[in-house]
């Protein structure tokens, strides 16, 4: 089926669109409209931010083509500071999301997760605008996340399966 391609004229709009529809937890609608989007703006960073983003609201439901289509947006972030702090929040989410499944090794993934994003939040904080502390409350709240659930893996533990 051939998708119906919109106007430039109606991306502002459509852009504000996706934005409500990310707030309506609606992300697949949001998701469909940045490929609206950037079929006729390719450039569009606005919208690859925000596909990015509807990508990563859907990885509770679907993690793992989520982030491989999340992965394969960030290089179309042309700003460095940004493209490394997404790279962050692609990894945080992933780890959120794995870590709210609860299933047998989660806890390890999460934690691996949220190290990774505090690496990428740790390469962006040298990089960011002035006055943008968004890489510096990013990496305080996986610090959080991994001091607030006990269930979180600290790799060295060990914690027997089952007692004698």
């Amino acid at each position: 089926m051939d998708l119906k391609p919109i106007t430039r004229e109606g991306v502002p709009a459509a852009l504000q669109k996706a934005e409500r529809y990310r707030l309506l937890n609606d992300s697949s609608a949001a998701e469909s409209i940045c490929l609206d989007v950037l079929e006729i703006d390719p450039d569009n960073q606005e919208a690859t931010v925000s596909l990015l983003l509807a990508i990563t609201d859907q990885f509770g439901e679907e993690m793992g083509d989520g982030v491989r289509r999340a992965r394969e947006v960030l290089p179309r972030i042309t700003d460095e500071y940004e493209r490394t702090y997404y790279a962050g929040i692609i990894c945080e989410r992933r780890a959120r999301a794995q870590l709210h499944r609860g299933s047998l090794g989660s806890a390890e993934v999460a934690s691996e997760g949220f190290r990774e994003a505090m690496g990428w939040y740790e390469k962006a904080e040298p990089m960011r605008p002035k006055g943008n502390d968004e890489a510096i409350l990013r990496w305080n709240t996986c610090a959080r996340m991994l001091g607030r659930h006990e269930r979180v893996y600290v790799p060295g533990e060990y914690e027997p399966a089952l007692d004698d």
